[in-house]
């Protein structure tokens, strides 16, 4: 099926960046992958060019009408000098559950891994040295149509871009400061929130730079309905050790479906814990707190991996976690999957996909 896809090389390549300065996606490739889609020929003339601005017309529908999906996964160097990608038929399998719910046509997702691969064997040159660095993949498909009106468009567009990265959070698995938001919600069961689709990252910002003002790093969102129970930490799925017990908040359609969380939860039932996942409320949390109940709470996510969770913020409440500093779970999380991401831990699971 790779006969398909088209390949033309650039022919000036740029300066890479240092590989200590890296910031998280600040710098792209040499070249992107690129497929469209129409109604009349499905998806069609798959090809691999250099990086580069793209035309679109005015009223292409993802400006008006926010038809957009993406993913996030990574690159990384084993030391034995192999390309090592983690979980990517999970990412690409949530990218066609995003396309079902946004109404964008599926992908054949074994097609478009095979043109990752490609693509990052073209630039593999942009994969960063460094423990916390890495090589970023976001796939995007976006509407392209030239048309107003509300309704599904008949055109589209798939891109992959790569960018090389350093750690997400500049305090890298350094515990990090949580503000509970109470005033805005990031989704409601029966919309998008368990789609990766931009509408539900915009909806998040002001939140965000609320929360930053006030001295926090990120925010955590409770239900939209009730303001009463936990969804996410920002754009990472939670986990709570609470009496030796993981909690994690259920699926409940409002919640993405983190690579990263179905990795952890497959780790820590491995080592023997009890993971549940069900609804939690932020009073139950805060009460936990004040019994010395909560050992632990961390966030999860491809581009951070594990965030430990220092201190929660909610009204007039604080409450400061772990004494502040990594638990012990956290890093042993954090080390055990990125240790199979690069290829310096054993992969019991197959998780661990080889760029040949």
């Amino acid at each position: 099926m790779m006969s398909e896809l088209h390949i033309n090389l650039s022919e000036s390549l740029k300066s890479k960046p240092a590989s200590d300065a890296l910031g998280f996606g600040k710098y792209f490739s040499d070249h992107m992958f690129i497929m469209d889609y129409s109604s009349e020929d499905g998806w069609h003339d798959a090809r691999i060019i250099p990086y580069g601005p793209i035309s679109l017309d005015p009223s292409a529908m993802v400006l008006h009408y926010g038809q957009e999906v993406f993913e996030g996964m990574k690159a990384y160097r084993t030391p034995l000098g192999e390309i090592a990608m983690f979980r990517p038929d999970m990412n690409l399998k949530r990218l066609n559950n995003s396309c079902e719910r946004i109404s964008i046509p599926q992908v054949d997702t074994e097609f478009v891994l095979e043109a990752i691969a490609q693509l990052v064997r073209i630039d593999q040159e942009w994969i960063p040295d460094g423990e916390e660095n890495a090589l970023y993949i976001r796939p995007f498909i976006i509407a392209t149509e030239a048309a107003l009106g509300v309704r599904a468009s008949k055109q589209y567009m798939l891109m992959v871009i790569l960018s090389p990265v350093g750690a997400y959070y500049p305090e890298g698995i350094h515990p990090v400061s949580i503000y509970v938001e109470e005033q805005y919600v990031r989704a409601v069961r029966g919309g998008t929130g368990e789609a990766k689709t931009s509408g539900n990252y915009a909806s998040g910002i002001k939140a965000q730079e609320i929360a930053k003002t006030k001295g926090f790093s990120q925010v955590l969102w409770l239900d939209g309905k009730q303001h009463k129970y936990i969804e996410e930490v920002g754009s990472m799925n939670v986990f709570f050790k609470v009496n030796g017990e993981i909690l994690t908040p259920a699926l409940t359609g409002s919640i993405l479906q983190g690579v990263t969380r179905d990795s952890v939860i497959t780790l820590l039932r491995e080592w023997g814990y009890t993971v549940v996942e069900r609804v939690i409320s932020i009073e139950e949390l805060f009460e936990a707190s004040r019994q010395g109940l909560l050992e632990e709470a961390f966030g999860t996510g491809t581009a951070a991996v594990i965030s430990p969770i220092g201190s929660l913020s909610w009204g007039d409440k604080n409450t400061e976690i772990s004494g502040g500093v990594t638990g012990e779970l956290s890093q042993r999380l954090y080390d055990s999957i990125t240790g199979i991401q690069r290829g310096k831990l054993a992969d019991p699971f197959n998780w661990v996909y080889t760029v040949k």
